[in-house]
């Protein structure tokens, strides 16, 4: 397995994006970094230039964005705004493909919450929509997208890995696919059997200690059987931490060594 980090969940910097914790990642030895696609396509053009030549500097690469849309684009309900949306994806995946990003996370729960008093039956078919749109502009940048279930207190539509399969299965593009987040599947209370039903549409993982959603610095039954249900539905990709952080340093440097002992025994790719 690949292991990074999102930087945007320990983000200080104006910009957003989290680019400020890649040369930490790089020497602490994560394998790339994860940043937000949404911060990074509001960036003036100088500004993203100077993060792609930063990242160049670096040594480590963008192999995946989350936080694909920002919430200021509907995604459901009366004022959904499609052309908008579909405009933000490519420009966003033109400037994550430059980054060289393979997966972009769809949670994005600001813009796709179903708004009060509207039918979450519609709001569903609204997605099922955006997401087959934007399945042909994700394959001319050679990009998957994830749809990330998030958990209800989060949101109110797409909650469980069960839910996310169902999507994509409706959707029925080849570019969009699901993650699994193990915070999240905790929240929901969602059983690890469901990724055996995952097969291949199961492209990127995220994970975090469920406690304070924090970077996991423990061997755990939990972790291990987590990481073994993985290794049994044949996953050996790119797993990201999505963790909060006061000590970032400190936090990626002790659970780097975590996550690659969860990691034996799980061929590498």
């Amino acid at each position: 397995m690949r292991f990074g980090c999102c930087g945007s969940m320990v983000a200080v910097a104006k910009d957003g994006t989290g680019i400020e914790i890649v040369e930490s990642l790089r020497r602490i030895g994560y394998d790339y970094i994860e940043l937000s696609l949404a911060h990074l396509a509001a960036l003036p053009d100088g500004e993203f230039d100077a993060l792609e030549r930063r990242l160049e500097r670096s040594g480590l690469g963008c192999e995946a964005c989350n936080n694909f849309f920002p919430p200021r684009i509907r995604l459901t309900g009366p004022d959904v705004r499609l052309e908008e949306a579909l405009d933000h994806a490519r420009f966003g995946f033109a400037r994550a493909s430059r980054l060289g990003a393979e997966v972009v996370v769809f949670g994005s729960s600001g813009a796709k919450n179903v708004p009060p008093g509207f039918p979450r039956d519609d709001a569903w078919r609204q997605i099922v929509g955006l997401l087959q749109a934007v399945d042909e502009i994700a394959a001319e940048f050679g990009i998957t997208v994830a749809i990330e279930p998030l958990n209800k207190l989060e949101s109110n539509i797409v909650n469980t890995l069960a839910e996310g399969l169902s999507l994509a299965r409706e959707v029925n593009r080849p570019r969009i696919r699901v993650l699994v987040d193990y915070y999240h599947l905790v929240m929901e209370k969602e059983s690890l059997d469901v990724l055996d039903e995952a097969g291949d549409f199961l492209r990127h993982v995220h994970f975090a200690e469920v406690e304070g959603r924090t970077f996991p610095h423990r061997q755990a039954a939990d972790y291990e059987i987590f990481f073994d249900k993985l290794r049994t539905v044949g996953y050996s990709g790119r797993v990201s931490v999505e963790a909060f952080s006061s000590d970032f340093p400190g936090d990626a440097a002790g659970s780097l060594p975590v996550l690659r002992q969860l990691d034996r025994g799980i061929e590498h790719g």
